[in-house]
């Protein structure tokens, strides 16, 4: 069944989107699941769905930016199954302002969450990750993680921390000995809902901006996304381009060097 089966995979934000899809993925592999998110319901739901396939999941409640809860989640988790060997920081939320339109208090919801709580995830459980013969932590970044859009702020600033964060611990694994493989992943345009649950800056509409990313933008459906990133998680790739958005934007920046602003701009107009 593959690189994951029988492994214990943790997921977090799995309720929904590409965490859902991960997980549903990951029990097709025989993988032995943790799931949690902030919403019971959602979670729930996954793990109905998960039970299905393959084997029953652990599902817990958990807010990835409350440290002490997170730090427990990975103890009791160690200690329920004895092992883990692999973690998903896949929670996160969108967020739409530039930066003068943004308050303060966004960004730093912005960055607790999306970059906190990949800080919180990858430390509470990277002392049983490398107790383990081989595993992997997967960080998920953005493809505003590798380059800056305006309008994004708050966003761009989380997503490249998560990046700038993922490529420091990939490098002080590999020092270690290169059990513990690292993989970030740079999603472009994705249809799940993640538009619709953003946080918006005042005066920005955001059931416009939600209709404009699903109908132009989100391109790559979340069973793609999974596949793509489990794949890569799999070869222990250091980076994972879901979507041919994700890919152009990475060729973009590396290739036409400081030009890159101005052929997105175009792009964006």
């Amino acid at each position: 069944m593959g690189y994951f089966a029988d492994r214990v995979v943790v997921v977090t934000g799995a309720g929904s989107g590409i965490g859902r899809e991960l997980a549903l993925a990951l029990a097709n592999r025989g993988a032995r699941l943790a799931l949690s998110d902030k919403s019971d319901h959602a979670v729930a739901t996954t793990g109905k769905l998960c039970a299905a396939v393959g084997f029953t999941p652990t599902v817990t409640v958990l807010d990835v930016t409350d440290r002490d809860a997170v730090l427990a989640y990975a103890e009791r988790t160690a200690a329920r199954y004895g092992r883990v060997e692999a973690l998903f920081n896949n929670a996160g939320i969108l967020h739409v302002g530039g930066v003068a339109e943004s308050p303060f208090e966004h960004f730093e919801q912005v960055m607790d969450v999306d970059f906190w709580g990949v800080v919180n995830g990858t430390k509470a459980f990277l002392p049983y990750l490398r107790a383990a013969e081989r595993a992997n932590v997967v960080n998920v970044s953005s493809a505003f993680g590798l380059v800056a859009v305006a309008g994004h702020g708050p966003y761009n600033s989380a997503k490249f921390a998560v990046r700038g964060f993922t490529e420091s611990l990939r490098q002080d694994m590999r020092a270690a000995g290169g059990r513990v493989r690292v993989t970030g992943v740079y999603p472009g345009g994705v249809l799940t809902t993640i538009a619709r649950t953003a946080q918006f800056a005042p005066g920005i509409d955001g059931a416009a901006v939600a209709r404009r990313f699903e109908d132009q933008v989100a391109r790559t459906s979340p069973e793609a996304a999974a596949r793509t990133i489990l794949r890569g998680a799999a070869r222990g790739d250091a980076k994972v381009l879901v979507g041919l958005d994700a890919l152009l934007v990475d060729l973009v920046t590396r290739y036409a060097g400081s030009y890159h602003e101005r052929v997105l701009d175009l792009v964006m107009r």
